[in-house]
């Protein structure tokens, strides 16, 4: 596919690296010439050196000759306007937008084709707020991801010496369990290498071992792993800016909700928009800020300012002050990797957080929905199964009769899952879904239009797997 990015900041360049390993023909284009270089000499890309909203910079960039344009840029209007100029100058086929306002993002009439022709609207701030808002509901986790409208959840928990499972065989997993409740092991990372797990496989103390079960059970799987913590009642969150805002928002009416921000001004606005939440305006790197606001009785203390190096110092020092749990809005992959497990429990990259729902709309094939894992090293795909046993290399088989793809393999099946569900806005939808999930077992024969659930160790084989649920006339 040939595509061209717009934007190589953080949002663009985990789109490119995400891409230019499946052999896509990416050109990027920003106006830093040193941040092009430093892509280029890492990534199997061309670049183009300009301001990504005009006509003749599109033009170098080959964007006449391109199958999709990505436009995430840190201006609004400029990805609106390049675009419009993609759409109705170079008849692009299909053009995604990073949009930050509301204005632009809540009005379908002002993306239509007749006006900025935006096919797809990413929306980084909102997609990090929604991942925030899951781990506040699981506490325990270091990663939820839902599936199948929420019919299956995956969960990434640390393991801890006490967990029934933790020591043992992943196999006794099964006599733990009640005949009722049904859950899958989907990896293990070890020291930072990917396992895959079978029933021998033995749980050790800190492996960080990704869970996947139907909604309603996940509880009692995660259990095996580690004891229940209490729900979380108070947040303090450092940072008021679009993510601290909106992921405020999103908990004060269910938590005792604190925002520390250090420009005056912002506070005083975050403050008028915020209902019951308390707004201070200070340092959340103050110690003495911290000891009076009481960290050490918080559940959860959240670093979400636009300086990664302030969101490690205060959630590192939040930590030392006694607060239960933390996290880190980090943007650099080399300090979230560095960081997390150590000081900080939490650490997000909000370009991984957020490209999963544009890569869902890049893939080829049924793929409704991808997932981003372990910051990027890994993917989880939710493909629908087309077809029959003479057009499908999947449909009418047992799963331990498909081909093996060395690194990756199914995690579960959603079947009967509602198709004519409330669909919001740029294919959202409204309402959860519900199917009935059956766990990857190798007898399970996959059926036309299953949610099939893949787990990717490697993300260079998503190509093959996508490959594999592709429908065809000639397998045979």
């Amino acid at each position: 596919m040939r595509i061209v990015i717009l934007g190589a900041g953080q949002v663009g360049a985990s789109v490119a690296e995400s891409l230019a390993s499946e052999n896509n023909d990416i050109t990027m284009v920003d106006s830093d010439q040193d941040r092009l270089a430093y892509l280029q000499d890492r990534l199997d890309i061309q670049t183009v050196h300009g301001n990504a909203a005009h006509p003749t910079v599109l033009a170098s960039a080959g964007v006449d000759d391109a199958d999709l344009l990505i436009a995430v840029t840190q201006s609004d209007q400029t990805n609106l306007v390049a675009c419009k100029v993609a759409h109705s100058v170079f008849h692009v086929p299909s053009r995604i937008a990073r949009l930050r306002a509301s204005d632009f993002v809540d009005s379908e009439t002002l993306l239509a084709p007749e006006n900025f022709a935006v096919d797809y609207a990413l929306v980084p701030e909102k997609v990090i707020t929604e991942y925030i808002a899951r781990l506040v509901d699981f506490p325990e986790a270091l990663q939820v991801l839902n599936f199948a409208g929420g019919s299956v959840v995956l969960v990434g928990v640390r393991a801890y010496a006490g967990g029934l499972l933790v020591g043992s065989p992943i196999k006794e997993m099964r006599g733990h369990l009640p005949a009722e409740i049904d859950g899958r092991i989907a990896a293990v990372y070890r020291r930072d290498g990917a396992i895959t797990p079978t029933g021998e496989t033995v749980i050790e103390d800190g492996d960080e071992v990704f869970l996947l079960a139907a909604e309603e059970h996940i509880r009692a799987v995660m259990r095996e792993l580690r004891r229940s913590v209490e729900p979380v009642q108070r947040v303090m969150i450092a940072g008021g800016g679009n993510i601290g805002l909106r992921v405020a928002e999103a908990l004060q009416a269910r938590c005792q909700v604190k925002v520390i921000e250090v420009d005056r001004r912002r506070a005083e606005h975050v403050a008028g928009v915020l209902k019951s939440a308390l707004v201070l305006s200070g340092d959340a790197t103050d110690e003495e800020l911290l000891q009076q606001e009481a960290i050490d009785a918080m559940d959860l203390f959240l670093a979400l300012t636009n300086d990664d190096e302030d969101n490690i110092m205060a959630a590192s020092l939040a930590k030392r002050m006694g607060c239960a749990r933390v996290l880190a809005l980090i943007n650099r992959r080399a300090y979230a990797e560095l960081v997390q497990g150590g000081p900080i429990d939490i650490a997000i990259s909000p370009a991984q957080v957020s490209i999963g729902s544009l890569l869902t709309y890049v893939r080829q094939g049924d793929v409704a929905q991808v997932h981003s894992l372990r910051r990027g090293a890994a993917e989880a795909l939710e493909v629908v199964a087309h077809g029959d046993r003479k057009t499908s290399k999947v449909v009418g088989r047992r799963i331990d009769e498909l081909p093996q793809i060395h690194g990756a393999f199914i995690a579960a099946i959603v079947r009967d899952l509602d198709r004519n569900r409330d669909v919001g806005y740029l294919g959202l939808a409204k309402k959860k879904q519900k199917g009935r999930v059956l766990i990857a077992h190798k007898d399970v024969v996959v059926e036309t239009n299953d949610h099939v659930i893949v787990f990717c160790l490697d993300k260079k084989v998503v190509k093959q797997v996508e490959k594999l649920f592709a429908v065809g006339f000639h397998f045979f």
